[in-house]
């Protein structure tokens, strides 16, 4: 896209407070993007081939959603905690492989995609955000939920595709947990915390494509009080 494309899309963002950047072939951050900043909620840069972000990015102070899915970022600036607006945040399908702890400040993220990178330690700056209701970190390179993952707020955890062998039994201590996603790992059936079973708010639990068959899983301690609760949230859906 050439210069006037990309100026016509700025004025429109001035009065939308919207721009949407994705699959415009950008292999660094535009600079008279910036001039933006004061004004935009909105920030798509999807399916770029950026490989960095300049600290700049934290001066868009009012972003509530920000999509940098599918380009070749291999790590986030710290700048993007002061993003403290921001309820969105999609980095799927890049190269990333660590989290800046500043994304801590954050405490109005609701939905946080990191699936599809090269995370290898659990990210636990997203502990103790109050509305952080969705973590995707699917297909990632985890192999353990350590003890400290309990801070975690969220409704729903994706932990597929992983190379997960251990899960910490103090998982069954957050408080709002009701989806956890652990398909395709390296689970033996013993590392299954049967106090996730017997004493949570876990209604689904999806194991398929671990080291055991899933009718193994039926035999244990607390499936069926873990049943029960499966059995109650499907009644409520109809």
């Amino acid at each position: 896209m050439g210069n006037s494309g990309l100026k016509q899309h700025y004025e429109t963002a001035k009065k939308t407070g919207t721009l949407k950047l994705s699959q415009r072939k950008l292999d660094e951050f535009p600079q008279n993007l910036c001039a933006l900043a004061p004004l935009l909620r909105t920030l798509d840069l999807s399916e770029n081939k950026f490989f960095a972000l300049p600290n700049d990015i934290g001066d868009f102070t009012l972003l509530k959603q920000l999509n940098l899915s599918h380009n070749r970022l291999t790590g986030l600036p710290g700048s993007l905690g002061a993003l403290v607006k921001l309820e969105g945040l999609n980095c799927a399908a890049n190269q990333i492989g660590s989290i800046p702890s500043s994304l801590s400040r954050l405490s109005h993220l609701k939905q946080v995609n990191l699936s599809d990178n090269q995370i290898s330690e659990f990210p636990l700056m997203f502990c103790d955000l109050r509305h952080l209701d969705v973590l995707d970190l699917s297909k990632n390179r985890l192999t353990i939920v350590p003890d400290a993952a309990a801070g975690l707020h969220v409704t729903e955890l994706n932990l597929n595709q992983n190379q997960i062998t251990t899960i910490s039994e103090r998982l069954a201590k957050c408080p709002r947990l009701k989806t956890l996603r652990l398909e395709e790992n390296c689970l033996q059936l013993s590392s299954i915390p049967l106090r996730i079973l017997q004493d949570s708010k876990v209604s689904v639990m999806a194991l398929e494509g671990n080291l055991f068959e899933m009718k193994q899983f039926a035999n244990l301690d607390g499936y069926d009080t873990y049943m029960e609760r499966y059995t109650a949230v499907k009644k409520k859906m109809f």
